[in-house]
């Protein structure tokens, strides 16, 4: 297996889906703009979004896929398929709990995760609490889909899981387009579309588990001792692997206390964010954790290791260029995706200022995605929890300290500049305990990136013109500039990396199947 044509592939079809994430977006900026209304259904999907990104595609899957690798390169096809039948069944039956649970209390966790709504706009958080219900059973949904897409990514089929996204986006621009004045308020069709989301990417997954022969059946067995070593890592993989997500919930609550509009502000800049954050990190990341975790079951140390370096490389080789990117052509992007319609000028500014404050701290998330499975492959939860919990007190410090001078800002930059310290504690830690030693020719490939990327934000900075254009400029003139000044910096950064000698083929790195 190619390892850089499986990132190639994830990446491209992580792609699309974040294309149409952006039309989501547009149509949501468009038809509710970012006010009371956009603020609570934000809450109510970030909730079990957060969930989502903790649960299953969090501590599950750095829990669940070393477990199951070990499990299919030691143990015999039969005992692999024990294993993926009780984890399904188990996983289900809490998932119902869960869901269950969340929707009863869903005005006890709309207090908790909004109270700056519950005695101010009172009517606010009771639309809150009405889309919680509605959204709840995308936990359920979205879980089992982080299941299949462990077993599918185990046995190096990446393409499928990737893919899987694009029907959740596609559902919210349906519901947005065609549904939203069906309901009362309109925005009630947003949160149907998460949960009818949640279920076509399920039902998309299952003909490919069958294709496999690990469909899950039935099986309740809490005595397996398969599914206890999951259970066991998983707990503690919580705060290893989520300390972002925590921080982005924990910044719902302080935007809940600042102006209407502070929430949806946060939100559209995070989605900017993410788009360099999930077609790298989670590519990358994605990759990675079933490799080292067969390196780690072979006792292969030392490809452990070079893996690990190779990851490093190609995430800061593509993650450096793209924060440098958001920073410089912030104004140009949110104009260009969401100001229209109800999304107004003052929007546009107080986005902008959430998205150069998130690049800031853009590379150190993307790192975390990239250092963590060198501790989860190894069933090593321990120490990536002692980092989160540091990190995580550390953010909350930052945003006491930024949230006066710098608003909602200040809680973006907090949440940036806490990932970076994740990431540079799992490096120091990953280098002090042996696991990860650098390959030679670190100190020209940090000079050379730093150059291409200081030539290409230059470039940008000169190319993309005055503000006042992009906000006064028709849509028709706006998507061709900025597909413009995309292409002229991918095509600036790539020449100066060519002329300082950097080739393709020197990334290309091939792993068994």
């Amino acid at each position: 297996m190619n390892l850089l044509r499986a990132v190639a592939t994830v990446s491209s079809l992580t792609f699309l889906s974040r294309v149409l994430g952006y039309a989501r977006d547009f149509f949501i900026a468009r038809l509710f703009g970012a006010g009371l209304a956009t603020d609570a259904f934000f809450v109510a999907f970030r909730i079990p979004n957060l969930l989502r990104r903790m649960f299953a595609e969090g501590a599950f899957s750095q829990a669940f896929v070393p477990i199951l690798s070990e499990y299919r390169n030691r143990q015999a096809p039969e005992e692999t398929r024990a294993l993926v039948d009780v984890i399904a069944t188990t996983l289900f039956l809490a998932l119902v709990l869960v869901t269950a649970a969340g929707m009863l209390a869903a005005p006890l966790v709309g207090y908790l995760f909004a109270p700056g709504w519950f005695h101010a706009r009172p009517e606010q958080f009771d639309l809150t609490v009405q889309m919680l219900r509605i959204t709840f059973p995308y936990i359920l949904f979205i879980s089992l889909v982080a299941l299949a897409a462990g077993v599918l990514n185990t046995w190096s089929r990446f393409a499928v899981p990737a893919f899987t996204p694009v029907l959740l986006n596609v559902s919210f621009i349906v519901a947005a387009a065609f549904f939203a004045g069906r309901f009362d308020p309109p925005v009630l069709a947003l949160a149907w579309a998460v949960s009818v989301g949640g279920a076509l990417q399920l039902a998309l997954q299952l003909p490919f588990l069958a294709r496999l022969g690990l469909l899950p059946r039935w099986r309740v067995d809490f005595r397996h001792a398969g599914m206890r070593r999951v259970l066991k890592l998983m707990g503690p993989a919580l705060f290893g692997v989520s300390v972002s997500q925590l921080s982005l919930l924990i910044n719902t609550i302080f935007a809940s206390f600042l102006v209407a509009g502070s929430v949806s502000w946060l939100y559209y800049a995070d989605r900017l964010m993410e788009f360099p954050a999930g077609v790298l990190g989670v590519a990358v990341g994605t990759i990675l954790l079933p490799s080292l975790s067969r390196h780690h079951a072979s006792g292969e140390a030392g490809e452990y290791a070079r893996l690990l370096d190779w990851g490093l490389r190609v995430t800061l080789l593509l993650a450096l260029p793209a924060a440098a990117a958001l920073a410089v052509l912030a104004v140009p992007l949110v104009t260009t995706l969401f100001h229209y319609g109800q999304f107004g000028a003052d929007d546009v500014w107080m986005t902008r200022r959430a998205l150069v404050a998130y690049s800031v701290g853009l590379v150190g998330m993307i790192l975390v995605k990239i250092l963590a499975p060198g501790f989860y492959a190894r069933q090593n939860v321990v120490t990536p929890v002692k980092i989160g919990v540091l990190t995580l007190a550390a953010t909350q410090l930052m945003n006491l300290a930024f949230i006066v001078p710098l608003q909602h800002a200040g809680l973006a930059l907090a949440l940036g500049l806490g990932a970076c310290l994740n990431a540079a504690l799992l490096y120091r830690t990953l280098r002090r305990t042996g696991i990860y030693q650098p390959q030679p020719g670190w100190g020209a490939f940090a000079a050379k990136t730093a150059a291409a990327v200081a030539a290409m934000s230059v470039l940008l900075h000169f190319a993309m013109g005055p503000a006042g254009w992009w906000l006064e400029a028709p849509w028709q003139h706006k998507v061709p500039a900025i597909a413009g000044l995309v292409l002229a910096g991918v095509a600036g950064y790539a020449l100066v990396l060519l002329l300082l000698g950097f080739r393709w083929r020197d990334f290309v790195r091939r792993e068994p199947s």
